[in-house]
């Protein structure tokens, strides 16, 4: 780690010709990759980012500079560097002070991955594909892999800041593949915590994992195409999240907000969702995908209600959209590692936990869809049109489930849907992800109850 003699050194230096404020971010990380594929281990890989970034603020503008020479030397060349593309050099030559912050861990970790045997990280991914391969003989193809990352940062800044964080993060990602022999279908879990081995001891069974996705696979082979209309539907727990995040989400982040490049913009404190729509983003979560110590400018992490009862009243901030908003950060500055430097971004965002009886839902609903597998899709937050696919859906006949279809995509706009939920569930659940942005791509959860919307546009034959 860099001493604080160095960094008060490098952060003077970058002020010597002027700007307003200037911060140091190092990062040292080991990474963990294993693959095992139809059975066998193809690959095992470690590496090792290490580097740090420099940011300056020339007025409302920032100006970034990074480099892997860590050494003294390097970072004051880096310093230079971006010194050099300062324009406002009033206030310049500064005497900085740095002062410790500590926080207190809010997600300790018990058996990094790296510190466990090969043969236990390997009998994880065996144990998901010998139980995918058992759902049925349809299961052509298993790919799982064990994803482990050990973040060490270090954030120090001209206001006299000097503070760090660990960052353990373990997931593991599984794919089935069944055939009919004409067509392929595809089932993926990738369930994930801010954890270590432990992972595998008292949250994910990696065997549960490996079955949930054959049996997606296999459902989805023999499925109908459903038929394109507007319709009710009810979207399952967990990963559906992923609709408010992306269509939704990102529109409340201050990196589209602030450029008024969201529908969002200038709505605080107005209804944009219907009465029964809490939605919350939470970086405090213990041990959660998408939470922290402190965000990636050393602020520490909150828990910020976003909507409440469908009104607006937060934005998530970072410091530099702070100041052009004139608002206080919300501790949301986040980037992949020192080669980006920090926007606003999402944690852990959900749709909190409502009254709703879920199967009164569907029993209620007529004719329309039961979305329980969200996959991908896009999503404009300046206009919040969204397209997102079905993994795996259900035809709901007269209030009842009736058999599985597939090709489903739901089709809208954020501000429309929220405020067409018209029940939310009472439990819910999380999804781990990575989401990506200006600032790279970072380890995010979704999450929400089973809702419905009472109309909405399906994509279909």
């Amino acid at each position: 780690m860099l001493t604080k003699p160095i960094c008060q050194s490098v952060l003077e230096r970058a002020l010597r010709g002027g700007g307003t404020f200037a911060e140091i971010f190092f990062e040292d990380t080991r990474s963990f990759g294993l693959t095992l594929r139809s059975g066998m281990i193809e690959n095992a890989a470690v590496s090792r980012p290490r580097g740090a970034g420099i940011r300056i603020y020339d007025g409302l503008r920032s100006i970034y500079v990074y480099t892997c020479d860590v050494s003294e030397a390097g970072l004051l060349r880096a310093a230079d560097r971006a010194a050099a593309a300062v324009t406002d050099t009033k206030g310049s030559g500064r005497d900085i002070v740095l002062n410790e912050r500590t926080f207190t861990d809010m997600h300790p970790v018990i058996a990094p991955v790296l510190g466990v045997s090969a043969k236990r990280r390997a009998d994880v991914l065996r144990a998901a594909d010998s139980a995918a391969r058992a759902v049925s003989e349809r299961i052509t193809q298993v790919t799982c892999g064990l994803l482990a990352r050990e973040q060490h940062v270090l954030i120090a800044n001209s206001d006299g800041l000097y503070t760090g964080d660990t960052r353990t993060y373990t997931r593991l990602t599984c794919s089935a593949v069944a055939s009919s022999g004409t067509e392929n279908q595809t089932g993926m879990e990738g369930p994930g915590a801010l954890m270590g081995f432990e992972l595998f001891e008292n949250r994910v069974d990696p065997a549960e994992a490996g079955r949930k996705a054959a049996k997606t696979a296999v459902t989805m082979l023999d499925a109908p195409y459903i038929n394109a209309g507007e319709m009710p539907v009810v979207i399952a727990g967990g990963f559906g999240g992923v609709i408010f995040h992306e269509a939704c989400g990102h529109s409340l982040e201050a990196t589209s907000v602030e450029p008024g490049m969201s529908e969002f913009t200038g709505k605080l404190g107005q209804q944009i969702a219907a009465p029964c729509v809490t939605a919350i983003d939470d970086g405090t979560m213990p041990n959660e995908w998408g939470s922290e110590n402190i965000d990636d400018e050393g602020m520490p992490t909150t828990r910020l209600v976003l909507i409440e009862n469908g009104v607006l009243k937060n934005y998530m901030i970072d410091r530099l959209n702070g100041l052009k908003m004139g608002m206080a950060p919300t501790g949301s500055g986040r980037r992949e590692g020192y080669a980006y430097a920090p926007t606003s971004r999402m944690r852990n965002t959900y749709i909190a936990a409502g009254h709703d009886d879920e199967e009164e839902m569907i029993r209620t609903m007529g004719d329309g869809l039961y979305a329980a597998q969200m996959g991908g899709g896009s999503v404009n937050p300046a206009t919040g049109e969204f397209n997102f696919s079905v993994r795996e859906g259900y035809l709901v006949k007269d209030g009842k489930i009736a058999h599985p279809v597939r090709g489903a995509s739901l089709i809208g706009k954020g501000s429309e849907i929220l405020m067409r939920i018209d029940r939310v569930g009472r439990e819910m659940t999380m999804g781990q992800g990575m989401c990506g942005s200006r600032s790279g791509s970072v380890p995010t959860n979704v999450g929400q109850p089973t809702i419905r919307v009472s109309s909405l546009t399906v994509g279909g034959k």
